[in-house]
């Protein structure tokens, strides 16, 4: 973005692995910059953490979701029919509300002259 600062939209990514009970583990992050054409993700189960909340919660459904978010995010062959959507539509998508084990948080805003960098820090920050 040749060091001028573009607005980028984030979301936390959360594991709920009992829906009903509403307590989540920060699982990933998703950074959307329109001006840099950025769409990204950054993900890492903590499994005993997750385990904590439950410890039946299905791990590798877990692991599967979260591969799956990076693919849509990465775009291209991976990412199935998603892959024909701009990067503002994949993001508008991973972030709908849902009732699932992985969901997305809500979404947030920001200013970055670097997106990519700008996803490390909250994923740093935020999950790790």
């Amino acid at each position: 973005m040749d060091g001028r600062l573009g607005d980028y939209e984030y979301a936390l990514i959360r594991a709920v692995p009992r829906v009903e009970r509403g307590e989540c583990v920060n699982v990933g992050v998703l950074l959307y910059c329109r001006e840099a054409g950025f769409l990204g993700a950054r993900t890492h189960l903590d499994q005993g953490r997750l385990l904590a909340l439950d410890p039946v919660a299905d791990v590798t459904g877990v692991r599967r979701a979260l591969r799956g978010i990076e693919a849509v995010c990465a775009g291209g062959e991976a990412a199935g029919p998603a892959a024909r959507d701009s990067a503002g539509q994949r993001f508008r998508w991973l972030t709908a509300p849902r009732s699932a084990v992985v969901q997305p948080g809500p979404v947030h805003t920001g200013l970055t002259a670097d997106p990519e960098a700008e996803l490390h820090h909250l994923f740093d920050r935020l999950v790790l």
